[in-house]
């Protein structure tokens, strides 16, 4: 087989935070998230159906339901409706790889029947928290997998990393706090044909895919008129670069601070995806200055340090569907073209990105904080969902409830106590 014959992979990365709407947070249609890759009626899309599509979540649905694990019949209503929407639109059928989930975290990955899902092998998830105590209601999850090469070409590694960092605009150190967090105990364990049995880090993969709600904001160095100095840049080109060099995460990514290693397309191509007014497609809420929360971006082991803003993998669209109404954010979506394998220089080869920087390596007592989480998460959980329970659907009116009750009932105790 010559190169000639190896061509790129498409992959289509799209990411949504559904701000606790669970199933009301998608319509039924997805093509205006999807619709790059979409033929819609009689009108064929303008690009290439992608070998790969990972959909990430934030949000998901409501915190108590994602503490406690009760997120299957919303995966599955998700899962069932992305390949429906693909089944109906792209033309070719898709696998589903894997799905992972962690509170309101989650991330599904399909790969195309007819070409690379007949190569995909060693599939892995993984998850982590980052919040108060380690709660998953900010954190990542992942999932890795290898295509194998054809004959005389590489083995490569692919890896999708979703994750939800802190909010707030005054939180920013906590955020770059966050990403570290998760590059250290987002870990995978080695798959059954690597020679080393350690646990490896996101950064171990051929190609590595990092999306989601970053949660950085815009921020000026004088904030004197902050706000209205980026209300009144929000509806042109230009505007939208004079915004972009306020970008926090852009700012702290050349500073090697935070995201090491990743490259991202154009964002000033859509305007900022947070935070919107619910109900409405263009209008931004007073209650939080506008900016590019949610993101993505991506390397390749043949990106060089030397060039941080180049990647050898191709942006080919980088957008949001502002027509996403149910939530504060829009959702986003990326089309990558990444280069074909290289032939093997030596048996069972697979090229990997260079190892993580200092401070990212991978924590050696990894599931201590990982499944204290998640207990202290499953508590809170069931008790914040009995309340719910108690209040009809509101875990406030729930609360009123039993402090009600527990009063009647200690009343009724004196009471019988002096008759």
């Amino acid at each position: 087989m010559t190169s000639s014959k190896v061509g790129p992979t498409v992959v289509q990365i799209a990411s949504y935070n559904c701000n606790l709407q669970g199933d009301n947070a998608l319509p039924q249609n997805l093509v205006d998230w999807l619709k790059p890759t979409l033929s819609q009626g009689n009108v064929s899309s303008a690009y290439d159906t992608p070998d790969i599509i990972a959909v990430g979540f934030q949000e998901l649905l409501p915190l108590h339901l994602g503490f406690t694990g009760l997120s299957r019949s919303v995966m599955d209503n998700r899962n069932h409706l992305i390949l429906q929407e693909l089944q109906k639109y792209a033309g070719t059928p898709y696998t589903s790889v894997a799905r992972s989930v962690n509170v309101g975290v989650a991330l599904l990955v399909y790969a195309k029947d007819a070409g690379v899902a007949r190569r995909i092998d060693d599939v892995q998830t993984s998850w982590t928290g980052c919040g108060p105590a380690y709660l998953g209601n900010k954190g990542a999850v992942g999932v890795r997998f290898r295509v194998k090469g054809d004959d005389g070409f590489n083995d490569e590694v692919f890896t999708f990393v979703c994750v939800h960092l802190i909010a707030h605009a005054q939180y920013h150190e906590k955020r770059i706090q966050n990403y570290k967090q998760i590059a250290r105990t987002l870990l995978f364990p080695a798959p059954p044909s690597a020679p080393q049995s350690d646990h490896t880090t996101m950064y171990a993969t051929s190609h590595l895919f990092f999306f989601g709600d970053c949660n950085f904001r815009l921020r000026k160095e004088d904030p004197k008129n902050h706000e209205e100095y980026v209300r009144s840049r929000l509806d042109s080109p230009s505007g939208l670069k004079e915004l972009a060099a306020l970008d926090e995460l852009s700012r702290e990514r050349k500073n090697g601070r935070v995201c090491q290693g990743l490259r991202e397309g154009d964002f000033t191509s859509f305007r900022p995806t947070y935070k919107h007014t619910i109900g409405s497609a263009e209008q931004y809420s007073k209650k939080r200055t506008p900016a590019w929360t949610d993101r993505i971006m991506f390397t390749t082991y043949t990106d060089s340090a030397d060039t941080p803003t180049t990647s050898s993998i191709t942006p080919i669209l980088y957008t949001s569907a502002p027509s996403y109404i149910s939530s504060d954010h829009k959702p986003v979506t990326a089309i990558l073209r990444v280069p074909p394998p290289g032939p093997t220089s030596t048996p069972q080869s697979t090229p990997l990105l260079a190892p993580p920087p200092k401070g990212l390596e991978a924590a050696t007592f990894h599931n201590v904080p990982r499944y204290v989480g998640k207990c202290l998460g499953w508590i809170i959980g069931w008790v914040w969902y009995l309340f719910a329970v108690i209040g009809m659907g509101r875990a406030s009116v729930g609360i009123g409830n039993f402090v009600v009750g527990m009063g009647a009932m200690a009343w009724w105790n004196r009471s019988s106590a002096s008759s």
